[in-house]
Formats: C-alpha cells, sequence, structure tokens
C-alpha cells in the first residue's frame, strides 16, 4: 500500500502539519459543513462559525489524532480504535462522513501547501487518508 518513502514523507508532513492542528483542522470541518451541509446534523448545538472556538478546538482533535496516526503508521488501526469505536458505537457518525471530511483535509493541505503540494505528495496523503477513513470504518462492519 504505503512505500517507505511514502510513510516517510507522511509523518513529515503531518507533524508539520500538527504544529497549526487548530486552524487546519478548523478550516477542514468548515470546508466539510459549507460543501456538505447534512454533516452538520452531529453539531446542532455548536457554533460552526469560522474561527469558533469550538471549530478549532474540534478542528485541532482532530488533526492531533490524524497526526498519531501517522505517526505510528504502521499500526494506525490500534492506534486508531478508540476513535473507531467511539465514532460508531457512542456518537453513531455517518461512515461517509469520515470520506467527507478526509476529501475537505486534502484539498485544505493542498491550499496550504500550494508548491510543495506535488503530485507524489498528493497520492501519499489520498492513500493514508483513504486508509484511515477505511480504519475508522471497520467497525460499521
Amino acid at each position: 500500500m504505503l512505500s517507505k518513502y511514502e510513510k516517510e514523507l507522511i509523518a513529515t508532513i503531518w507533524e508539520r502539519v500538527a504544529l497549526r492542528a487548530e486552524d487546519v483542522g478548523a478550516e477542514a470541518l468548515l470546508r466539510m459543513f459549507t460543501c456538505f451541509p447534512k454533516t452538520k446534523t452531529y453539531f446542532d448545538q455548536k457554533d460552526l462559525s469560522p474561527r469558533s472556538p469550538h471549530l478549532l478546538s474540534h478542528g485541532g482533535r482532530i488533526v492531533e489524532a490524524i497526526a498519531e496516526g501517522a505517526k505510528n503508521i504502521d499500526t494506525l488501526a490500534t492506534t486508531l480504535a478508540p476513535l473507531s469505536v467511539l465514532h460508531a458505537y457512542q456518537l453513531r457518525i455517518d461512515p461517509t462522513n469520515f470520506k467527507l471530511l478526509c476529501h475537505c483535509i486534502l484539498v485544505t493541505l493542498s491550499c496550504r501547501m500550494a508548491e510543495e503540494f506535488t503530485p507524489v505528495v498528493h497520492a501519499a496523503i489520498d492513500k493514508f487518508l483513504s486508509a484511515l477513513s477505511a480504519v475508522l470504518t471497520e467497525k460499521y462492519r
């Protein structure tokens, strides 16, 4: 699936992205909520305006979890198992939302990384986010 080079690339990128976890995560969430309004149903009582405390906080937690997964890419399923259980059994999030969020994260990173977002980087991050989405949805089966 991912080559050694791609794994190293992903770990390096997510280490840098984690430094701006709240900003990147909030932007990706805002993109998702704007492009796919039905995803907002799980956040009925929250302020989802740009840069709101809730959006920054939740976005930061998402990016930090992804960065942790990138650090432990060879044990991704084990690393993210608690999140998979939480989202499947307690929060009952529609599993399609993970793919939508991963797409919005990819777009956010492409905008923020500009020249660094080469086709190789794009492919590696896309593969990683697909694997992440699969791990988060495996408890739904």
